[in-house]
């Protein structure tokens, strides 16, 4: 840990406990969905073993190198790009539970803290979590109480609402208000950014609605395309190693 995140931690001591708060209040109540869950349909094996630890970490590697994978967008402000670093947070909660996913998005946070430190105080980084939980949660919890291709489609199309919601809200009433008092500028500034590129953007709620709202939309919906096109095909691979393959019995010998 490099000695500018620890001068960030001392200085924010009390916002970092508060992120750490409401990482803490998700655990607690992923952990009592999951087991609700799996009361339902019968499961009694550990939420977490030594495979899933093992995947934790192998995902949430993978998710802090994705978060290096930016793409500007050209109906949003620069300071607003998207990646796919949700993505393996959403096939590990969907092959192995919520708690998964959470845990994940957490320790992805985490790598890019202890690797990149912080230039937002802490902020960008509980906004990457909340957003990201916002869409792995919903999407990872309905689909843990019926696994079907089915529902795998309604739970990414339910998570990409909810991260459309929640990412447009939190940036209206807390995102775009911290980011204005961090860097000093006034919030005028911020939405003057998005009015250039789109002269409808006049306040906070265009803002939110024309350049938030759709990034959101086109994150979630990717994240969700490309996990219910491979998850059932990487699924036996995660959970026991190998590679499932249907048996054809044999036609009946007439002779």
């Amino acid at each position: 840990m490099n000695n500018n995140l620890l001068t960030s931690i001392s200085e924010n001591a009390g916002f970092v406990l508060g992120f750490l708060a409401i990482v803490l209040a998700l655990f607690i109540v992923t952990y009592a969905f999951e087991k609700l869950a799996r009361k339902k349909s019968g499961v009694n094996e550990r939420i977490l073993n030594t495979r899933t630890m093992v995947v934790i970490g192998v995902f949430s590697a993978i998710s802090f190198v994705l978060m290096f994978f930016e793409v500007a967008l050209p109906f949003a402000p620069s300071f607003y790009k998207i990646d796919l670093s949700d993505l393996p947070a959403l096939i590990g909660a969907f092959a192995f539970g919520p708690i998964v996913g959470v845990l994940i998005e957490f320790i992805k946070i985490l790598l890019n803290l202890i690797f990149q430190g912080t230039t937002t105080a802490f902020v960008g980084e509980l906004a990457n979590f909340i957003v990201g939980c916002s869409f792995v949660l919903p999407a990872s919890i309905i689909y843990s109480f019926k696994k079907t291709r089915k529902t795998a489609i309604i739970a990414t199309v339910v998570g990409t609402i909810t991260i459309t919601a929640c990412g447009t809200i939190f940036n209206a009433v807390y995102l775009l208000p911290a980011f204005a008092a961090l860097y000093g500028m006034p919030l005028e500034s911020l939405i003057g950014m998005g009015t250039a590129i789109n002269p409808n953007v006049t306040d906070v709620t265009s803002f939110v609605i024309m350049c938030v709202a759709p990034l959101n939309i086109l994150k979630g919906g990717i994240d969700s395309v490309i996990t219910v096109l491979i998850y059932k095909r990487i699924s036996p691979i995660l959970k026991t190693g190998t590679v499932s393959r249907v048996q054809k019995k044999a036609p009946a010998s007439n002779g």
